[in-house]
């Protein structure tokens, strides 16, 4: 099984991040290509910079999805993941939805710790894309670059547990989703302290996305997952133009 990864960041750091912890979450047997972004921001912060990294995602689905059997899109807004679903007969999946979608599983109110609180619309509507948004029980935003650089991430960890306690204090969460890419791996790191399951989109999606390759789902043939064939384009890459043609 091969698994293609796709970060429309444009930051190596945070591929590379990514990479190693799905590596390790996937199966004996099953293949990891990650690739980046090719322009648009380094490390996507709002609603403009997400909007362009959409034709980041599309263009890296249509250059490098052929030869795989599934994608998981590492931008933890789920970045054009339906767009993406629509246009590949492989399964798609969010790192976000994957995660939320294995919180709900062992708790029905889910807590969500993010970083910036500029983002708290865009992680709001990310989740209320899955349907299940009224599962989220409390949010908590934290101010702090430090996960996107290599370097000592031990006051970065401190935040996050004390925000999860926090959650669970004050907000009687059964379950913890710690959003971003480059938390890829940290919730097992930190389990011990933390009193209620916490789950990343990376170490949940790769398994995830695994028994959905298993299953086989028969793609769409009307209806809005349907192929967009025949549809005429200009100025797209070739890759991308190609998967409109038909």
């Amino acid at each position: 099984m091969r698994l293609l990864l796709v970060n429309s960041n444009t930051s190596e750091f945070v591929t590379g991040k990514v990479a190693e912890a799905a590596r390790l979450a996937a199966a004996p047997g099953t293949e990891i290509r990650a690739v980046t972004g090719s322009f648009g921001a380094r490390v996507i912060g709002s609603r403009s910079e997400n909007a362009i990294a959409e034709h980041s995602t599309m263009a890296l689905v249509a250059e490098h999805a052929g030869d795989c059997d599934g994608v998981l899109i590492v931008v933890s807004y789920d970045t054009a993941v339906t767009a993406a679903r629509e246009m590949l007969s492989v399964p798609v999946l969010g790192m976000t939805e994957a995660a939320l979608h294995v919180a709900t599983l062992v708790g029905r109110r889910v807590g969500v710790i993010l970083f910036g609180k500029r983002v708290l619309g865009l992680y709001r509507d990310t989740i209320a894309a899955t349907g299940l948004g009224a599962c989220v029980a409390g949010w908590r935003a934290l101010e702090s670059a430090a996960p996107y650089a290599p370097g000592d991430q031990s006051e970065v960890e401190r935040m996050i547990v004390e925000a999860a306690n926090d959650l669970v204090e004050r907000d009687h969460v059964e379950a913890i989703v710690l959003t971003g890419a480059v938390m890829a791996g940290v919730p097992a790191r930190l389990q011990d302290k933390i009193p209620v399951p916490m789950f990343d989109g990376i170490t949940t999606g790769v398994p995830l996305l695994e028994a959905l390759v298993r299953i086989r789902p028969a793609k769409a043939r009307t209806g809005s997952y349907a192929l967009p064939l025949g549809r005429e384009t200009v100025g797209l890459s070739s890759a991308l133009a190609a998967r409109f043609k038909g």
